[in-house]
């Protein structure tokens, strides 16, 4: 399902916004905002007219059929906007009790996601180098005026479509890249049946008109209400807007950007980390989760947004897998139906995530499969060298590989990449050792870092 954006109304919202950003619109009261001041972000900073409407709508449980979930609810400030439980998956629906077929992902870092589309990958991911955005990236979009026209999305990292063979997906927003944009983003959650539940458009449009007319038509003229299409775009560019404008959807302020910074030291266990994260022959991990700045001084996302196929071990906590026929297949279904959902090559893919924050999450994978980053660093090295580790195992004691993805689609799983490269019976490209210092890093990439209490640690 998905709302009718119409985008030709956009450049019209931008319109609004250059000629009432200086507007005040009050802010609804909400718990929540307390958990973002307490996770050491500032929440004070200056919105705009139409970000601080999106802020609003952020927080309003109301917007819900149930009227008990807001887009809080599942992306949680005080958890770096990703959900603050370990459920595989979360509950909605109109009593709040239904359960969604996907893990959560988190809202911070996603404003500089480019659009979906297929080309060919990139020399500079290839070399593992993040390459600046054609149009803007992580702080330069964040940093730019509220006058944006068109989709709130970046641009593709050099790669338009090609006939070249290697052919990759990358880019849109959610597991599976089905949308573009981040007003896209925004707005499918509110008619989705396991999440925010409205029946459909039109009772999201009459909800938006009862408790935001006033704002709407103030920041965009009362003509626009009188188009369901045209208020629900309002809607979705205002969530948008407060996703940019508000830093902490995107501070970049872990350890690891005070390192990149020269304004901290890593320890020994996390430079270890940091030397096998980025090995070629080792972790590999920054061949698609980049680490290091751009030519133009932007900190790096942790991900190349695109696509792979990596066989994770199916969940049977997610509900929907109790029906052995079920299968999630990431951009072939079941959410997304189109012209590459119909193409067998895209089966069992779905988006790197960035890995900022992610010793925060409380399960990975798009299925929500593991619990701890050890865990998920043991998959990558053990996946093929011992699968029984990995895999449940039939009747007969052999490792059902791949269990999670239908026979015909298994040869889309990555099995070129190092560490995913190595056979049967070859030592795991990571000792336990090695995989504790992987995971020493990575604690590195969560936001809220301060160098003086570290320092004070470290005089300890």
């Amino acid at each position: 399902m998905s709302l009718n954006m119409k985008h030709s109304f956009l450049p019209l919202i931008a319109l609004a916004n250059i000629s009432l950003a200086g507007a005040t619109i009050g802010l609804a009261s909400e718990p929540a905002a307390n958990a973002v001041a307490a996770n050491t972000y500032d929440d004070t900073a200056s919105l705009s007219a139409v970000a601080q409407l999106g802020r609003k709508l952020f927080y309003d449980p109301s917007l819900s059929g149930g009227g008990q979930m807001s887009c809080a609810t599942c992306h949680d400030p005080s958890n770096h906007y990703a959900p603050a439980n370990d459920r595989a998956v979360q509950l909605g629906g109109p009593h709040f009790d239904k359960p969604g077929i996907r893990a959560v992902p988190s809202l911070a870092y996603k404003m500089s996601t480019p659009s979906f589309s297929v080309g060919a990958e990139s020399a500079a991911d290839e070399a593992a180098e993040a390459a600046p955005m054609t149009e803007a990236s992580g702080v330069a979009l964040a940093n730019t005026p509220a006058t944006v026209a068109g989709p709130l999305t970046a641009q593709a990292v050099v790669k338009a479509n090609s006939n070249a063979p290697d052919l990759v997906p990358q880019g849109g927003m959610f597991w599976d890249g089905r949308v573009d944009s981040l007003e896209e983003q925004a707005l499918q959650p509110m008619i989705s049946p396991f999440e925010m539940a409205n029946a459909d458009a039109a009772a999201v449009y009459a909800k938006l008109k009862q408790g935001y007319g006033k704002d709407i038509g103030a920041l965009f003229g009362n003509n626009v209400l009188n188009d369901q299409d045209m208020t629900i775009a309002e809607a979705g560019f205002a969530l948008a807007r407060y996703q940019i404008e508000e830093p902490s959807f995107h501070p970049y302020s872990s350890k690891y950007d005070y390192y990149l910074r020269g304004k901290a030291m890593l320890s020994d266990a996390e430079m270890r980390g940091l030397k096998l994260f980025d090995d070629p022959n080792k972790g590999n991990c920054a061949s698609c989760h980049l680490d290091k700045m751009t030519g133009d001084g932007q900190m790096p996302n942790f991900t190349d947004f695109e696509f792979e196929a990596l066989g994770a071990p199916r969940n049977p906590d997610i509900p929907a897998n109790a029906d052995a026929h079920y299968y999630d297949t990431g951009i072939c279904g079941p959410l997304r139906n189109d012209t590459y959902s119909a193409q067998p090559q895209n089966c069992g893919l779905f988006k790197t995530p960035t890995l900022r924050n992610v010793a925060s999450r409380y399960v990975f994978f798009h299925n929500g499969v593991y619990r701890s980053l050890e865990d998920v660093t043991r998959f990558y090295v053990k996946r093929d060298t011992n699968p029984d580790e990995i895999y449940p195992r039939d009747a007969s004691g052999k490792a059902q590989k791949y269990n999670d993805l239908p026979t015909q689609y298994q040869a889309n799983i990555d099995v070129i990449d190092a560490p995913m490269n190595l056979k049967l019976g070859d030592a795991p490209a990571l000792n336990d050792t090695e995989i504790a210092d992987v995971v020493a890093f990575l604690k590195t990439l969560t936001d809220g870092y301060d160098p003086a209490k570290d320092g004070v640690k470290a005089a300890k």
